[in-house]
């Protein structure tokens, strides 16, 4: 009998290379087949895990949200300081991240499309608005500890603001995919500049 920890390895395993096979070939054209083998399985085996393409895409994209969100929690915590040192590292981090995943990206045009499908539209647009959701709520709580320290100004529309951010990470993400000249890092940094200069307290003229 396969142990639990075994069996979520070789979960592990299927999901990653799922990922890739959809990453290069796209959902549609991809077979289960293809993904066995990226695997170093048997299809047969493939299908204990999952029961169909679409739930194991589905969990692909799961997967992916998850790994996103984990990675800016981390740049967070990882560094102490300002409200505003903090934001710039989140910034920083997921442009950063480009290099690694650029040859991913295409998984997010694929969970994209596949809201917009008739066959698992909801599935994602439900999983869509969870993950945006959670992602303006790490973004609107370090702004809300800037106004807390008197850091930011406390007028400031948290939500408006934190959704706009989140929104210019994905439009910046999304440039940088089309054309290989654009820096996203470079010009997420412009902007935290203005962005970070327009939440920041001014102090009080005497």
């Amino acid at each position: 009998m396969i142990s639990l920890s075994r069996k979520q390895e070789k979960r592990a395993l299927i999901i990653e290379a799922a990922a890739k096979v959809f990453a290069r070939r796209g959902f549609a054209s991809t077979l289960m087949a293809e993904i066995a083998i990226e695997a170093g399985i048997g299809k047969g085996t493939l299908y204990e895990y999952f029961d169909s393409k679409e739930d194991l895409f589905f969990t692909v994209f799961e997967w992916f949200v998850k790994a996103t969100e984990a990675k800016a929690q981390v740049s967070i915590s990882a560094l102490g300081g300002s409200a505003s040192d903090r934001l710039q590292a989140l910034s920083d981090s997921l442009m950063n991240s480009w290099a690694d995943m650029k040859d991913m990206y295409s998984l997010v045009m694929e969970f994209w499309s596949a809201s917009a499908s008739s066959q698992m539209r909801q599935q994602f647009k439900k999983a869509f608005r969870q993950g945006y959701g959670d992602f303006r709520q790490i973004v609107s709580t370090l702004i809300r500890d800037g106004i807390e320290h008197g850091e930011f100004q406390p007028q400031v529309d948290i939500e408006s603001v934190a959704a706009a951010l989140v929104g210019t990470w994905d439009a910046l993400l999304l440039q940088a995919w089309f054309d290989d000249d654009f820096n996203p890092l470079t010009a997420a940094r412009g902007f935290m500049t203005v962005l970070i200069n327009g939440l920041t307290a001014k102090p009080r003229k005497l």
